[in-house]
C-alpha cells in the first residue's frame, strides 16, 4: 500500500505542544511533516497525488481512502481521487498510516512489524492514561 501523510493541526499551538512533548520528531520520521495550519489538507490542499498512483487509481476505478482527523468525509473533499474519507483521533490517524490499510481492525490485527518481525499491535504504542497525563503537565507546566 501507499500512504499519503501530513500534519496541518488547528493552529499553532498545537505544533508547540507536540514540539514540547518531543514527538514532532518523530512524527516528522514517518512522514507527518507540517504542511500549514487549519483546513490545509480537508480542505483539498495536499497535493496531487504521484501519477503512478492517480493513473492506477483510474484505470482501475479503485475505491482509495483517506483517515483524517478533520471533519470532512465526503467524498472527494480531501481529493477528487479519494472516494473513501474515515474520521478519527489524531493518534488513530497515525496509527493506520502505519497499518498502510483501513481494512484492518486495529483492536486485533498488528498495525505491522518491530525491526525482528514480531508483530506490534495498536495496544502496544497507545500511550496509557498516565503517559497522557504526564505529557499533559509536561507541556502546560503544571
Amino acid at each position: 500500500p501507499w500512504v499519503k501523510s501530513s500534519l496541518a493541526p488547528g493552529s499553532k499551538v498545537v505544533t508547540d505542544y507536540l514540539r514540547h512533548a518531543g514527538l514532532q520528531t518523530y512524527l516528522d520520521q514517518l512522514g507527518f511533516n507540517l504542511v500549514g495550519y487549519g483546513c490545509t489538507t480537508c480542505i483539498g490542499n495536499s497535493g496531487p497525488l504521484p501519477d503512478d498512483i492517480s493513473h492506477c487509481v483510474a484505470e482501475h476505478d479503485l475505491v482509495v481512502s483517506s483517515v483524517l482527523s478533520g471533519n470532512r468525509n465526503f467524498e472527494g473533499r480531501v481529493h477528487p481521487q479519494v472516494r473513501a474519507n474515515w474520521l478519527a483521533s489524531p493518534p488513530l490517524v497515525v496509527a493506520y498510516a502505519l497499518c498502510g490499510t483501513t481494512c484492518s481492525d486495529l483492536s486485533r490485527e498488528p498495525i505491522g512489524q518491530d525491526k525482528e518481525g514480531n508483530d506490534v499491535y495498536l495496544k502496544d504504542i497507545w500511550p496509557s492514561n498516565e503517559e497522557i497525563a504526564a505529557e499533559v503537565a509536561k507541556v502546560s507546566g503544571t
